[in-house]
């Protein structure tokens, strides 16, 4: 009976045995192994065999990347602006060892360290920089913090910054700023629009006028050549009646006058509201003579001939009486 029940605390005094001296380590987790007490290893995720009551579990390090929130905080700028800052920081454990004993209190410490390089990096810079260049103040950070933060084993692979409020005047004031810039680049461009329409419709003026004037003096060079030619048809059409009236004498200036004459009543007969046409006593006599013209020519060409063919003068024909127009009554004499 009694060495029933001793072999029983022995069987179970081995099962804890046992149980203490296998450990698992999790996948993204480093165990540190301390005996009694100090550091000697990091055991890597898997199973381990340690040696109760003289080795133990330390920490359990989180080996993957992690997340830390920067809580809100109230900056100074360069130029005396409060603005409110949000950020975030991305870390990774590099060695177990060092960030379990080379730091207390991880986390709190990145916390620190961050927010007071946050101000630092923010306080040197406006307002204006701020809101304008946060690639620069998460690249000046992320520097400073990682540099900081080697000795402790971790890796600082990301600093962000979430949001930036500024003042809710300064916020209105750069609104009212932002507004006017928008109305004086519309109002620039709206001028430069206004200068480049009135310096191409003043081309366009000042192209029609160079061919309106080009027009006119080409109008007025052609006119000028139309009646230079119509005086030199006209003076060579006056020589040529000259020299008719040189050769022949009364019967080409009859001639002439009977023609234009002729001319001058066709116009009078094609108008359309000419009805009837009186004609004076000077116009019958003359109409009358134009029944002669043709002996009129016909003696002309014979006195030509004739003065070719016997060199002797042909006497001049005698005058016709005036043919009355019967249209006319005739003239009584009164005496």
């Amino acid at each position: 009976m009694g060495s029933t029940i001793a072999l029983t605390l022995l069987v179970l005094l081995l099962l804890v045995f046992l149980l203490m001296a296998v450990r698992v380590v999790k996948q993204g987790y480093v165990y540190t192994i301390e005996r009694f007490g100090k550091y000697t290893k990091g055991a890597e995720p898997g199973l381990h065999i340690i040696t109760p009551f003289i080795d133990r579990v330390g920490h359990k390090v989180n080996m993957m990347e992690q997340v830390l929130d920067i809580p809100g905080q109230e900056i100074i700028t360069k130029d005396n602006a409060m603005v409110g800052v949000d950020a975030v920081v991305f870390f990774q454990v590099l060695d177990a060892g060092k960030a379990a004993y080379e730091v207390s209190g991880l986390h709190n410490a990145i916390l620190a360290l961050t927010t007071t390089n946050l101000r630092t990096v923010m306080g040197s810079m406006d307002l204006d920089e701020t809101l304008s260049k946060r690639d620069e103040i998460n690249a000046r950070l992320l520097s400073v913090v990682d540099h900081a933060t080697s000795p402790w084993g971790i890796k600082i692979t990301r600093v962000e910054i979430k949001d930036i409020r500024p003042p809710m005047d300064i916020s209105e004031a750069m609104a009212r700023q932002m507004k006017a810039e928008r109305l004086k680049r519309a109002e620039i461009l709206e001028a430069e629009g206004d200068k480049t329409s009135s310096i191409l419709r003043a081309e366009g003026r000042k192209q029609s006028a160079i061919l309106e004037a080009e027009g006119k003096r080409e109008a007025q060079f052609r006119d000028a050549e139309a009646r230079e030619r119509a005086a030199e048809a006209e003076a060579r059409a006056t020589e040529m009646v000259s020299n008719a009236i040189a050769s022949s004498g009364n019967q080409a200036i009859n001639y002439f006058v009977a023609q234009e004459y002729t001319k001058a009543v066709a116009k009078f007969a094609e108008s359309p509201n000419a009805k009837t046409i009186l004609f004076p006593v000077e116009a019958t006599q003359l109409i009358g003579s134009l029944g002669g013209i043709g002996e009129l020519v016909k003696g002309t060409f014979a006195e030509g001939a004739g003065k070719a063919d016997t060199g002797t003068a042909i006497p001049e024909p005698r005058e016709r009486a005036p043919v009355r127009n019967p249209s006319v009554p005739p003239t009584r004499n009164q005496g």
